[in-house]
């Protein structure tokens, strides 16, 4: 049996299915791609803009400004970019903006989830109208043999196809699933990241903050 009959032997459901796995396949490499660049290039801007910042501010943040394709460098930014603000308040603007920026960072999430909940189902769906339009072609009280032996003959190979749409629901929510726990994963790491940074930052805010204070008293 060829790749297409397999397919079609699946039933009607196995269209759907055949779209989650095309959806899957697409948000999955966008995926890849958005987290093989940031892991890549990320962390050398960040590293860079921490080293400048305790000596060269501005140069700090035209860095940022040159790289605000990274959540790191927008989060810097939003707080870097206050006006003489506060510790408190640089806090404050770190701390929304790491917000701000989780959404990306989990995006397509529910996308997942929800092809990993449904295509199961969707295959057990086609099992189940396969089976009972196999036993509809079968009629009961007939020996087993003749035409009757046929008969159960092909409810045996019908019911072997039938089962092609569960196994086509599973593959499918199976690559999802691996995939989706990777990219949480990273998620995680990230959202790690961002703390730890957002943390030495406001160490170095602090010791500037204090710099400048101390400034303005001896100008007064």
């Amino acid at each position: 049996m060829g790749l297409v009959e397999l397919f079609l032997s699946g039933g009607v459901v196995m269209w759907p299915l055949l779209g989650f796995s095309l959806l899957s396949t697409t948000l999955i490499l966008e995926r890849g791609l958005f987290w093989l660049k940031l892991s890549q290039q990320q962390d050398q801007i960040i590293q860079k803009t921490l080293l400048l910042y305790s000596t060269q501010p501005q140069r700090a943040i035209e860095t940022l400004k040159a790289h605000t394709q990274f959540p790191l460098a927008r989060i810097f930014l939003a707080a870097l970019t206050l006006e003489q603000g506060t510790p408190d308040d640089f806090r404050l603007a770190l701390e929304s903006a790491a917000q701000a920026e989780m959404p990306l960072l989990k995006r397509f999430n529910t996308v997942f989830e929800s092809i990993i909940g449904v295509s199961p189902l969707l295959g057990l769906l086609g099992t189940i109208l396969g089976l009972m339009q196999t036993f509809s072609s079968l009629r009961l009280g007939e020996s087993l043999t003749g035409a009757a032996g046929e008969s159960a003959s092909n409810v045996t190979a019908g019911i072997g196809t039938a089962l092609v749409s569960t196994a086509a629901g599973l593959l499918v929510a199976i690559a999802t699933l691996l995939f989706a726990n990777l990219f949480l994963g990273l998620y995680r790491r990230q959202r790690s990241t961002i703390e730890s940074y957002a943390g030495r930052l406001e160490l170095l805010y602090r010791q500037y903050y204090r710099r400048y204070l101390a400034r303005q008293r001896s100008a007064s």
